[in-house]
This record gives C-alpha cells, sequence and structure tokens, in this order.
C-alpha cells in the first residue's frame, strides 16, 4: 500500500463543545498564512514522495470559500504527483456543503467525501452544538450525489448522555436510508480540555459506558445485515469502500502530513507539527526503534477486524509478533481477549468495545 497525504484544515464555522481537534473560525488573514504555510510544506515533500490517497482533514475543509478551496486545490496540483491517487478523502460538514463546492472538488479529483452527520435528530444536534439540522445533512448527500461522488461515507455518534438508544437506532436508520458506502460510528468521549469536560467536572454530564457497549453492539449487528462489513473498530464498509488512507494507518504504512497539529511517519521518523495559527512548526521528531515500532504497528493493526496474519506482519515490519509479544498475547488468548490462531492473531469479538485494555498489555 502507497504512502498517503493528509492535510489539516484547522478551520470551523463554530466549535462544538465536545471536541478537541484543533480548529478556528476562518479569518481571510488566517487562512491566507495557513495557505502560505501549506506552500512551504508542500515544496518540501520528501523526494520521491507518490502518494496513492489523500485526505483533507479538519477541523472543517468545506468552511473555506470556494475561491479558498480552489487555491488549496491548485497548491496541491503544483506540488503533489497525482498520478498514482486512488483515492481522495474531504471531509464534510453538513451545512458548510455546496453544489458549487462539491462539483469543484469532484472535479480536481476528489472522489470520496466523508460527512459529519453525527445525528439524524434535531434536539440530539442541538445538544452536541452542531451548526446543521438533519435536513441539512440530507441535502448534502443529495448534492454530493448530484456532483458525481459515489464513495460517500457518514459519520454517526453513540452513547450521547441523554439520548436514548431507540433515537440513536432510529438515527442508523435514517443513515442507511441514504445509501452510503461507508458509515463510522464513534462513541462519545470526554476529551480533556473541552466544555463538555468541564461540565463532566461539575457533574453536570456523564457517558455511560453500558449504554455506549449496548448501543455499539448493535450497530455491530445492523450494519452487517445492511451490507456494510465490520472492518475496523469503528468503520463499516460495502467492500471495495473501505477507507484507504485510514487502513494505511492501521497497517504501519507512511504519510505526511502538513499543517497545524498535523503528523507524519516516512522512513522509520515521525515528527508532528504544533497545533499553531497563523504559523506553526515542527513540534518534534523522532527516530522510531524498529522493535519499538513494530509494536506500536501491531496495535494499530488489530483495530482491523481480520487482524494480523503471521507473514503479513513479518513483511510489514520484519519481525515475528511471537517474538516480541508472545507471552502477552499467549495470555490473552487464555482470557479470551485475542483469538490466537498458528498463522493469525486479532481481537475476540468481547474485546472490540474494550480494546485499549488489550492494546495497554502489548505497547
Amino acid at each position: 500500500m502507497g504512502p498517503g497525504l493528509y492535510i489539516h484544515f484547522p478551520f470551523c464555522v463554530r466549535k462544538c463543545p465536545y471536541c478537541a481537534f484543533f480548529s478556528e473560525t476562518p479569518r481571510s488573514a488566517t487562512v491566507a498564512a495557513w495557505r502560505e504555510g501549506l506552500v512551504r510544506e508542500l515544496e518540501s515533500l520528501p523526494r520521491g514522495f507518490v502518494p496513492r490517497s489523500i485526505f483533507f482533514g479538519g477541523g472543517t475543509p468545506t468552511a473555506l470559500s470556494p475561491d479558498d478551496m480552489a487555491s488549496v486545490l491548485d497548491l496541491v496540483r503544483a506540488h503533489v504527483p497525482l498520478t498514482q491517487i486512488e483515492e481522495w478523502t474531504c471531509e464534510v460538514n453538513p451545512g458548510t456543503l455546496t453544489r458549487p463546492m462539491a462539483e469543484l472538488l469532484r472535479r480536481a479529483g476528489v472522489n470520496r467525501l466523508s460527512i459529519g452527520a453525527q445525528s439524524f435528530t434535531d434536539v440530539t444536534l442541538q445538544k452536541l452544538g452542531r451548526i446543521h439540522r438533519a435536513g441539512e445533512t440530507r441535502d448534502c448527500v443529495a448534492m454530493a450525489r448530484a456532483a458525481g461522488f459515489e464513495n460517500i461515507g457518514l459519520d454517526l455518534m453513540y452513547g450521547i448522555p441523554g439520548v436514548a438508544a431507540d433515537d440513536f437506532m432510529a438515527d442508523v436508520e435514517a443513515a442507511l436510508e441514504l445509501g452510503p458506502e461507508h458509515i463510522s460510528g464513534y462513541a462519545l468521549e470526554i476529551e480533556e480540555g473541552t466544555p463538555w469536560a468541564r461540565e463532566a467536572a461539575a457533574g453536570r454530564l456523564a457517558v455511560v459506558e453500558d449504554d455506549q457497549r449496548a448501543q455499539f453492539d448493535w450497530l455491530r449487528q445492523r450494519l452487517p445485515a445492511a451490507g456494510l462489513v465490520h472492518y475496523e473498530l469503528s468503520n463499516f464498509a460495502r467492500p471495495g469502500h473501505e477507507c484507504r488512507q485510514n487502513l494505511l494507518y492501521w497497517s504501519g504504512g507512511e504519510y505526511i502530513g502538513v499543517g497545524p497539529a498535523a503528523h507524519s511517519h516516512w522512513q522509520g521518523a515521525r515528527w508532528g507539527n504544533t497545533n499553531t495559527l497563523p504559523t506553526w512548526q515542527r513540534e518534534f521528531t523522532e527516530q522510531l526503534e524498529p522493535a519499538a515500532k513494530a509494536r506500536e504497528t501491531l496495535v494499530m493493526g488489530l483495530r482491523r477486524l481480520a487482524g494480523w496474519g503471521r507473514e503479513e506482519f513479518r513483511a510489514a515490519t520484519g519481525f515475528d509478533y511471537d517474538d516480541l509479544r508472545g507471552a502477552e498475547i499467549a495470555r490473552l488468548g487464555r482470557e479470551g481477549l485475542l483469538v490466537v490462531t498458528p498463522e493469525r492473531i486479532r481481537l475476540a469479538d468481547d474485546a472490540l468495545f474494550i480494546s485499549d485494555t488489550v492494546f495497554a498489555e502489548l505497547v
């Protein structure tokens, strides 16, 4: 699997109270400075870097004006070889996608949209602080289809405090009615430094883990029944529509991230940028010791429902996973948290919701 390029768009119309990702309101001067920073980073891409996938993430890429987006697309075309691109994703929030923007993205070569629906219940959307309403998500999908997009993903959130299981189930059914090729289901987490973290600390907000587990288990049954394969902890796709960029991350592949807060992994080195605007700089660089990198790859790859084949892991890392963590793998197998066969390991079904517990044992 070839390398990927990630570009961080650090702009949102409004910050959601649960979100810890770095973003600011798009102001013309800040957008211009960010674009200049992209030029510097794109000009310094490693020699021989030819991505197979590109991901525009955020923030909200479609919070930009069409003119600003066109300028960014021009920058990518000028500095990035596009001859090998198989998947080019742009994240979208309903309420920010217009028909001209959808057509602009599709003409430029973007072939996949990831739409942050989160819920199809207006009361829930208001609780989450989203700027859109359910009808705008439906309009967003219709605009994308009209522009020629044949690969659309919808993000949903479950385990939201105060939202009944029946409402979440209705959200899933509403999403399925739109016929997406991909659905991601994320448990709401209370992230440090967010308004919701302050609410939780004050005792006014609490996540009920049993409710989240029940909704996750139901989701794992419903989406495969509708033809979407559960291929990663939080992700379901129609066959052939798995997100290539994310599969790259989970398989220990190489990628370059540009923009504030972006991270990279290239030829054994890892680095990350500061989350600052209007300028940013490299925050850290580390050379990964091979065995440590292999252990990290082991954990990331176990996010995939298929887990790791022994030969696949050896080809990816140069190590046998039993040489790295054989005793821990055997013990987790005995405890029913891993399914261990002579040639493959994967998370047991009962361990999917508590995967972090397993991963902590293997890192």
